[in-house]
């Protein structure tokens, strides 16, 4: 595996607009943060031959990489539908690093996001033991799926309240420095513990809120990267594990799909947590932070509500985190937007958040109640 590694890189980066209710359509914004991508890496439509993307869920529809490849004018060589709800987006690196190596295309448009707060229906209906075992008992809902593991880590380890307000403090920290972030201004932990609760142990400032908002980075080869307008930004590992789809299966709910996404990531790099310098990790939840921590390796099992205290995880700490807001204040976009932030971080371009001197990120996406998880190392340079 480790022949992989900086072989490929991040060339173009575009964000949309983001924010709540912006009267987009998901088709739009991921049309802008493409363009956007395009314009970056300085290259033309036609240079791009593979095309990934996730399906919109408020505007369902098959073929949905198909369908975006015809509103961009593009006729790739390559395409495919993503659809590991938050792990897509670090596993659509990963699928396009596998089309490039393969040979089936020599630049891939990765494209994620939508609109969450418009009202819309998603297509087909949930799967029978949801609808036969969990729904009727009021088991629905990712803050009571995710409440669960959360609360298990509070029972094994001691882990508090306060320590999950902690991630939502620095995410918040970090979006007032963003120009693009839906949520800028500033919290406390006191303003954490006044929110509301909504599913034990989760208040409201600890849940990711729905906001629409899309992005796109463009991937190829280093060797096509030397040529363009950017500096690239080298993929030096890729991870993916799957532990379980729902919690009930999960063989542990405090050492999850991560640990493993996280070793294979590492290997393939040559590196470990040591040698991270930015970390942006899936925050749909403040405790998914915290376990991802523990599970990528950077305090032991247990540890993470600790680590995250007295501003460590904040800017000018020893491991600054989701540096442009993550989920739980950029914007949602199944964490496609903590792809774009570690690469600008690899740029030098963050402007007021940037990580003085960060020469690697990670990054991890992920889904199934924490059973399934997508792991990016991105380097400065290919080492």
């Amino acid at each position: 595996m480790n022949g992989l590694s900086g072989r490929y890189a991040i060339v173009g980066v575009g964000e949309s607009a983001v924010g709540r209710k912006l009267g987009r359509t998901e088709i739009s914004l991921q049309l802008e943060a493409a363009r956007r991508a395009f314009a970056d890496a300085g290259v033309a439509k036609s240079a791009v031959d593979g095309l990934l993307a996730r399906p919109s869920h408020s505007a369902p529809q098959f073929n949905y990489s198909a369908s975006l490849a015809g509103q961009l004018g593009l006729q790739p060589t390559y395409i495919a539908d993503i659809a590991l709800s938050g792990a897509s987006s670090a596993a659509m690196i990963m699928a396009a690093v596998a089309a490039l190596e393969a040979g089936f295309c020599t630049s891939v448009l990765c494209v994620n996001g939508d609109v969450q707060t418009a009202t819309y229906k998603r297509r087909g209906g949930l799967t029978n033991w949801i609808e036969d075992f969990e729904k009727p008992f009021g088991y629905s809902g990712a803050p009571v799926t995710y409440g669960l593991p959360a609360r298990r880590h509070m029972y094994e380890y001691g882990t508090t309240s306060e320590q999950f307000g902690a991630v939502a403090v620095a995410c918040r920290k970090h979006a007032s420095l963003n120009p693009n972030a839906t949520y800028r201004e500033p919290i406390s932990l006191a303003d954490h513990q006044a929110s509301r609760m909504v599913a034990d142990p989760f208040r409201l400032l600890d849940i990711c809120p729905r906001t629409d908002g899309a992005g796109a980075v463009i991937v190829t080869s280093a060797e096509r990267a030397r040529d363009l307008a950017q500096p690239p930004v080298y993929l030096l590992g890729l991870g993916q594990f799957n532990t379980h789809a729902d919690v009930q299966y999960a063989p542990s709910m405090t050492t999850i799909a991560m640990r493993g996404a996280s070793e294979r990531a590492y290997a393939m790099a040559g590196l470990g947590p040591k040698d991270i310098d930015v970390a942006e990790l899936y925050d749909c939840f403040t405790s998914v932070v915290i376990a991802t921590l523990e599970d990528y390796g950077f305090c032991k099992k247990g540890e993470g509500g600790a680590f995250v205290e007295n501003g460590r995880i904040e800017l000018g700490g020893e491991l600054p985190v989701n540096t442009g807001g993550g989920m739980l204040s950029q914007v949602h976009s199944s964490g496609f937007f903590h792809i774009t932030e570690a690469a600008t971080q690899m740029r030098g371009m963050a402007g007021a958040r940037q990580v003085a001197g960060a020469q690697t990120a990670i990054v991890s996406g992920q889904c199934g109640s924490l059973g399934i998880n997508a792991c990016l190392i991105l380097g400065k340079h290919a080492r």
